[in-house]
């Protein structure tokens, strides 16, 4: 299971439903193809990067955003991110302040980027860039938006997690990929593999042969020492729950129950309740994911239920270690050659 997508977008055999899904699937990526050819972008005044990926839900862009980051701040740059707000109810755009917003507003994945670099969260990513600007921010970060094509981009890197890959191939509705695979190619800068699997080797070899550049990348960890030797009970809300149970499994530790959620999730008082019971009878220990922490600290049960939560953080880390400076420098010259014209 893939969050709340169907089963069949990650078969390589999607089957019937699929071919049946096709005209709707045809008519969407020719609208998205319109877009991402044709599409009025916002011109920011500012050197900008966006971090998207070929299909919805989890792929790394947020770790990707982070890594970015301290790769620009190591440079003397003031980066800041732009981002759509996604499980969030504002409807304006907002300077998200860590300190005060919560997930039910801005949306988790702002949260987490709040921590580290100014944060913009609003529906028209154009407004997003003039806050930030405001703030003295002189390098913009977009986590996703690549096929909405909403600002002007200077390089765009899109991710792909090499155990999940793009399912079937095909575009939403038959499949999960946001627009036609070869127009997301011709728009790209360049790929970056995170992760180890053969699921991603179509996405690699497409955008080998489109001419684009493919870079390597692995999430690691934060502390896991601390969870050898005890029994988990894992859960996620999350695109790819799957992925981090992997992950836990990849380093190590001993999980002894999982429970999916949908991307994004809300957890009530019943799930939380239920999820306390599930690790009781096991004797395991509860952890999640970063993202569903931030949206757990939303209310003030969800707090108090982290105080005996393990959370997993985990860093990208570039392939070779300087490649986030790599892609900030070829973001500034692209951006100094448009500015140019």
């Amino acid at each position: 299971m893939a969050g709340e997508t169907p089963a069949f977008w990650w078969r390589s055999d999607a089957g019937w439903p699929a071919r049946c899904l096709f005209p709707a699937a045809a008519l969407y990526g020719a609208v998205s193809r319109w877009r991402m050819d044709r599409g009025a972008r916002v011109e920011t005044g500012l050197p900008v990067i966006c971090v998207g990926n070929f299909t919805v839900g989890g792929g790394g862009k947020t770790p990707t955003c982070l890594a970015l980051a301290k790769a620009a701040l190591a440079q003397g740059l003031r980066p800041g991110f732009v981002s759509r707000g996604h499980g969030g109810a504002t409807r304006s755009a907002v300077l998200v302040d860590p300190e005060h917003h919560h997930a039910g507003l801005v949306g988790d994945e702002p949260m987490l980027l709040a921590h580290q670099a100014p944060t913009a969260v609003a529906v028209n990513r154009g407004e997003a860039a003039a806050l930030l600007r405001a703030e003295g921010v002189d390098f913009i970060i977009m986590d996703d938006g690549f096929q909405s094509a909403r600002l002007a981009v200077d390089f765009a890197l899109l991710v792909v997690d090499a155990g999940r890959g793009i399912g079937n191939g095909r575009v939403l509705p038959a499949g999960p990929l946001r627009a036609p695979l070869i127009d997301q190619v011709r728009h790209a800068d360049a790929l970056l593999v995170v992760g180890k699997g053969a699921a991603g080797d179509e996405a690699i070899r497409r955008t080998a042969r489109g001419g684009k550049p493919v870079f390597e990348a692995h999430l690691q960890a934060r502390e896991p020492e601390r969870l050898h030797g005890v029994p988990l009970f894992a859960f996620a809300g999350i695109a790819d729950p799957a992925k981090f149970y992997r992950t836990l499994a990849d380093l190590g530790l001993s999980v002894a129950g999982t429970r999916d959620f949908p991307d994004h999730h809300v957890f009530s008082g019943e799930e939380i309740a239920e999820l306390k019971e599930a690790a009781a009878r096991g004797g395991a220990r509860l952890v999640t994911t970063a993202k569903d922490a931030a949206r757990l600290r939303a209310s003030r049960l969800g707090a108090e239920f982290l105080e005996n939560t393990e959370v997993l953080e985990v860093d990208l880390v570039f392939e070779p270690h300087d490649l986030g400076r790599r892609f900030v420098r070829e973001t500034l010259a692209a951006h100094r050659r448009r500015r140019s014209r």
